[in-house]
């Protein structure tokens, strides 16, 4: 037992390093082995400025010391754990290999005879053993440590990326804020500072300004410096044009708010032609989906059905593409889609109805006597703290259609227990459990599939319900957000208050926004203040563009009471960015009805294949044995049509079409809304189709 010593030292090692990802204590001891051993070398070694600017990129929130010293550590980590695993490797490779010795020694010229002992480890001497191990070692170790050390690296890059992905799409909104903020009269560094304290609404952008002001506010730094190491620092391009632009501004005295207005408009512009080049990729990845995933699978599927039913048995194929091929390919083209066209939402807040109060925490002091003295507001607090603790239950039990619509994801609570009873009950159980070694896969599936069809199509039904309804009411009051800050600015301008002008226009109709308007109304009249109802508004809707809006306002505010040109420039960017959406869906109804048509021509030629040629093979199978041999004894075509499973080739197609539905309909989500919640209505819809189909044919 002592050849599973190294064995087990090597895995001792990779616990550690899954620990190290886990336990807070671990990680601080490989830190501190880390810097012990690589402190004063990594601080000084080539590349280490490069090294830091990657890690600025990518904000990590740690030193380059630290990261680099650990990054080390792991690299010689997996250097001894693949030095080790390299002689186990070896040896199990010559061990497979079973070569003699003279055999090996043979093909060799006579300079490398050594190598002939090398199949049989016992018969090498000092010096040769010494070569295997080494030589095995070195390799494996050298490509892990290698490996280990550029994919900490590499990790920061693809940060990076993200990040500079994240701050230009979120780039936009906040120049906008600033802009709207410049024209009520704050200063520039305050403008800042409220952006960054609303950094949960306007994202990544937001983030990277706060290190500015954070450099500002901690270290002394001047906002010229500031913003002029910003720019050097960021990892997106968009960002380091607007802080250099932003700070040659500055330091010349040109006005602020003009530039601000320019790069917002500047803005809006390569909105509109981004938006178009992000048509034409989704065009592209339509043809792409009915090329490979469509067309393809059913291309294969047709030409081996007519060879298992004509020629030999192809059903180990054919299941491969319909079980394996197609779900993960069409989740490796989710994943990908995803990557090249992710458009982020940012903010939105709390969806919460109401503030989470803050309660201190109370104690009992011990008076003389030793008797405890129990305050009277204790007995208060504590069923205050009841009460909140039974609020998510007293919210289901008042409003849970109200709930689940808010939250769709919660309806898988309900609906998959009853999906996995309903299975339980409809699926015809053996009634004695076989062994594992009898076992048959396909008859398991055949006994489940059609409940597990029934239970999909009510999960996903009842998931794509309560999403929509919610999506359409958002949709609903996003619409009427221009409105709303239209009508306030116009009322602003007269003279009128914020108070009033609120108060104004909740008495007119916005749509679906009214209600929420009413409510915050209310919420002034019972002695709320202006900000602090219209974030309650904000948290209410869990809508970024009423959040955004509600940001901008209460912020405004702050500074003066003329917010009627802010206003109007909210009110622009939520009308600019309605339009974008509204073309946006316009155009992707072309996609989705490429998908379904991809996925009627599948079923249909499935459908054609179960109704026309699986009844035509079993007509052949009922011809006389004599008449078949002849057939195949002059031409050999059809020497296999004799023994063909035609149920095994029906059942087949059947969850080969269930699976292109589900696999569609996500997808048809993805490119045509751009989430696969959108797509839970689509393969609801397709999968019911499939089933009424095999349940008419």
């Amino acid at each position: 037992m002592l050849w599973l010593v190294p064995l087990g030292f090597a895995a001792l090692l990779c616990v550690l390093l899954l620990f190290d990802l886990t336990d807070e204590r671990v990680r601080l001891a490989v830190t501190r082995v880390g810097l012990s051993l690589f402190g004063d070398y990594v601080g000084t070694a080539n590349g280490a400025e490069r090294q830091k600017r990657r890690m600025q990129a990518a904000h990590i929130g740690i030193t380059h010391r630290v990261y680099a010293s650990r990054t080390l550590v792991y690299s010689t980590i997996f250097g001894i754990v693949g030095s080790i695993l390299g002689v186990y490797l070896s040896a199990g490779f010559l061990s497979v290999l079973a070569i003699s010795s003279e055999e090996i020694q043979n093909a060799l010229p006579g300079v490398f005879g050594f190598l002939g002992n090398l199949a049989s480890i016992s018969s090498l001497g000092g010096l040769e053993l010494f070569v295997l191990l080494f030589f095995s070692s070195s390799t494996v170790g050298t490509l892990l440590a290698f490996g280990a050390y550029r994919a900490r690296w590499v990790y920061l890059d693809q940060l990076a990326v993200a990040r500079a992905s994240a701050i230009e799409v979120t780039l936009p909104r906040t120049v906008a804020f600033v802009y709207a903020l410049s024209r009520s009269g704050m200063s520039f560094p305050s403008i800042l500072e409220t952006l960054v304290d609303n950094r949960s609404v306007y994202g990544a952008s937001a983030d990277e300004i706060g290190v500015a002001v954070r450099n500002m506010n901690t270290f002394g730094t001047d906002i010229l410096t500031a913003l002029q190491q910003l720019g050097r620092r960021t990892p997106s391009d968009g960002m380091e044009e607007f802080a250099e632009n932003l700070a040659s501004v500055l330091s010349s005295g040109r006005n602020l708010s003009e530039f601000l207005r320019e790069q917002y408009e500047r803005y809006q512009e390569e909105a509109q032609s981004q938006q178009e080049q992000y048509l034409e990729l989704l065009a592209t990845f339509a043809e792409v989906y009915v090329t490979v995933l469509v067309a393809g699978p059913l291309f294969f599927i047709t030409i081996l059905v007519v060879i298992g039913l004509v020629l030999q048995d192809t059903l180990g194929f054919i299941r491969f593409i319909s079980y394996v091929a197609i779900p993960l390919a069409s989740a490796g083209f989710v994943v990908y889609i995803d990557s090249m066209t992710q458009s982020m939402e940012t903010g939105g807040g709390d969806d919460s109805p109401f503030e989470e109060p803050t309660t201190a925490e109370s104690h009992n002091y011990v008076a003389d006597g030793g008797a405890t003295q129990t305050d009277a507001h204790d007995v208060n607090r504590q069923r205050l703290r009841t009460y909140d603790r039974l609020r998510p239950l007293r919210r289901w039990l008042d409003d849970p259609w109200g709930m689940a619509f808010a939250h769709p994801a919660r309806s898988l609570v309900l609906t998959v227990p009853l999906g996995l009873l309903w299975l339980a009950l409809r699926t015809d159980w053996p009634t004695q459990l076989p062994s594992v070694a009898n076992v048959d896969l396909v008859t398991g599936i055949d006994r489940i599939d059609e409940p597990l069809v029934q239970v999909t199509i009510l999960v996903l039904s009842v998931f794509a319900l309560a999403y929509e309804v919610r999506k359409r009411r958002l949709r609903a009051m996003e619409a009427a957000i221009p409105d709303f800050l239209d009508r306030m600015a116009s009322i602003n301008e007269a003279g009128v208050t914020v108070v009033q002008s609120i108060r104004r226009v909740s008495q007119s109709d916005l749509g679906a926004l009214t209600p929420e308007v009413q409510r915050t109304w209310r919420d002034i009249e019972w002695g709320a203040d202006v900000s602090t109802a219209l974030n309650r508004m904000g948290r209410r809707t869990s809508s970024p563009t009423v959040t955004r809006a509600v940001t901008l306002i209460t912020n405004a505010m702050r500074a003066t009471d003329d917010i009627a040109p802010i206003l109007r420039i909210a009110a622009d960017e939520a009308q600019s960015s309605r339009r974008l959406r509204r073309e946006r869906r316009t155009e992707m109804i072309t996609y989705l009805m490429v998908i379904y048509i991809s996925f009627f021509v599948f079923l249909g030629i499935i459908a054609a294949l179960s109704v026309s040629f699986l009844p035509a093979i079993e007509a052949t199978q009922t011809v006389g044995q004599g008449s078949t041999d002849a057939i195949s004894g002059t031409t050999g075509v059809f020497s296999g049509i004799g023994d063909v499973d035609t149920d095994a080739y029906r059942l087949l197609f059947f969850h080969t079409t269930a699976i292109q539905a589900v696999c569609s309909g996500l997808i048809a989500g993805q490119l045509g809304e751009g989430s696969l919640s959108d797509g839970a209505k689509h393969a609801a819809i397709l999968l019911l189709v499939a089933y009424a189909t095999s349940l008419v044919i």
